[in-house]
């Protein structure tokens, strides 16, 4: 268990992404995937971070809901 609440921040810093409000917003608006592309398999991640996705999404772990809420995000038109 992680001893602290985890955020969509917390979350961009862990795949070595700008975690700032503004990079999030920008990650999101231009890495666009379509419902056939699962998250963890679109092709601007690399080895580690979709390796950390798949590691724990899906899971009942504090990252899944996080996780989930990404793929949200980046599934939505």
């Amino acid at each position: 268990m992680l001893d602290m609440d985890v955020t969509q921040e917390l979350l961009f810093q862990q795949l070595g992404l700008d975690s700032s409000k503004e990079g999030i917003e920008k990650f999101i608006d231009t890495h666009r995937l379509d419902l056939n592309t699962a998250m963890p398999a679109a092709d601007f991640w690399t080895d580690s971070q979709s390796n950390f996705l798949i590691s724990h999404w899906g899971k009942d772990d504090e990252w899944s809901m996080v996780i989930d809420q990404l793929n949200e995000q980046l599934h939505n038109d």
